[in-house]
């Protein structure tokens, strides 16, 4: 009998969502490309093992970590341009939410190989309806900045924002954090702390930025922790928008760049920065039009 010859076509990256904290949550389709992958990277291959011999497969896995991933992408694209699978894992939810992998996965599709998504636990979303806040839509930003400047900024882009946010934090960071937001939030604010989702000793703490910092002052966290902040009223609220106009003008006179005059007129009306910004990039293409005729 005459048999075709078996061609070697692309790899195959599977990005495979895993446990954030019960391995009852592990799909069966993850468990099946754990088990047919040749390869499993792991970002701490001590967990994975811990997963695979739940699942019982017997593929030992290899690190990827913020430290290694260059050199293990050149590895990985070899295993794939050899028709390979590769799957790959992070401590838990879904890989590259704040977990190495980016690097990886765009050297895979630029060697034309697939790169397949295996859905599944995400303590971003998890954490997002179980907040009781908006889940739509919002914005995910990972951990915040340490160094002061970036982390000033990140905090403003919260603060500034109508949307719903999810971040990540370090348990010793979170005081700081919801002091930092209480200190710039409008009163009322809501954020939602969720704390060891789907674990055993799972806690969501709901309530404004200030009375959690006092609840986790007397509660120091333990374990991964996920801050939702509600997204705030927008606009120029009760503020007369004619009254923003003439500030963003004046700002805008004395020679400041556009961030710069709308710090400045987010201060002086107590607009939001983002409405300060639109109302000073008007101003500044009003005046660009007048000019131009």
């Amino acid at each position: 009998m005459h048999m075709e010859p078996i061609r070697t076509g692309p790899g195959r990256l599977y990005i495979v969502a895993t446990p954030i904290g019960n391995l009852a949550d592990l799909s069966a389709r993850a468990r099946e490309t754990l088990a047919a992958a040749d390869h499993i990277l792991a970002e701490d291959t001590r967990r994975a093992r811990i997963l695979l011999a739940h699942i019982e497969v017997a593929t030992r896995p290899l690190s990827l970590h913020a430290h290694n991933e260059a050199g293990r992408v050149a590895r990985a694209l070899k295993w794939l341009g050899a028709g390979g699978s590769v799957a790959l894992v992070s401590d838990a939810g879904t890989p590259l939410l704040s977990d190495p992998g980016e690097r990886l996965v765009n050297a895979a599709i630029e060697d034309g190989h697939d790169v397949v998504p295996v859905p599944g636990p995400s303590a971003v979303l998890a954490g997002l309806v179980a907040s009781g806040l908006p889940c739509v839509p919002f914005t995910f930003m990972g951990f915040p900045p340490r160094k002061a400047g970036k982390r000033a900024r990140a905090l403003e882009r919260i603060i500034d924002a109508t949307e719903t946010t999810v971040l990540f934090e370090s348990p010793s960071r979170l005081a700081g954090l919801l002091d930092d937001l209480a200190v710039r939030a409008e009163p009322g604010r809501r954020v939602a702390v969720c704390r060891e989702l789907a674990k055993v000793h799972e806690e969501v703490f709901r309530g404004t930025p200030a009375e959690g910092a006092r609840h986790f002052r007397d509660n120091p966290p333990r374990g991964e922790v996920t801050v939702v902040v509600e997204g705030c009223a927008g606009g120029m609220g009760s503020v007369d928008p004619a009254a923003v106009e003439a500030v963003a003008r004046e700002a805008l006179d004395k020679g400041l760049a556009p961030t710069a005059a709308a710090r400045e007129v987010a201060g002086r009306t107590g607009v939001t920065r983002g409405a300060a910004y639109e109302a000073v990039m008007g101003v500044r293409g009003g005046a660009g039009e007048g000019r131009a005729r």
